[in-house]
């Protein structure tokens, strides 16, 4: 296949396509060196066109709860009360900073993926 840059969706497509038939290439085979260029392109053109936005607080609450196991309870020593830990989860209520530092020192989750994105309508108390 000839190597262009990518430029439209068309071609990101067509990129993708040809990675999926390649992606088992044998390292230093002309395939492998053709999958390893195709890949450049096209993580530079998704880095341009295709932007990824990290979840809100709550939600990447919610998806650390899931993944770690975690129950709604397992989080009132973090946040305060059953009740609290519902508003939170409901978007009732922001997390604050104490409870933002409870959950990183405790639970080991990174206290910017719960800290509000700076264009968001919801702050930290």
């Amino acid at each position: 296949m000839k190597i262009r840059p990518i430029r439209s969706e068309s071609d990101y497509k067509r990129v993708m396509k040809r990675i999926d038939l390649i992606i088992d290439a044998e390292p230093g085979t002309d395939e492998f060196d053709e999958l390893e260029v195709f890949s450049i392109l096209a993580e530079d053109y998704e880095e341009r066109n295709h932007e990824i936005r990290a979840p809100n607080p709550i939600e990447a609450l919610k998806n650390i709860m899931e993944w770690k196991g975690l129950t709604r309870k397992d989080l009132e020593p973090y946040i305060g009360t059953r009740a609290r830990v519902s508003e939170v989860l409901n978007g009732k209520r922001n997390l604050t900073i104490t409870m933002i530092m409870k959950l990183r020192s405790s639970l080991g989750i990174p206290a910017d993926i719960l800290l509000p994105e700076t264009n968001e309508d919801s702050s930290v108390a």
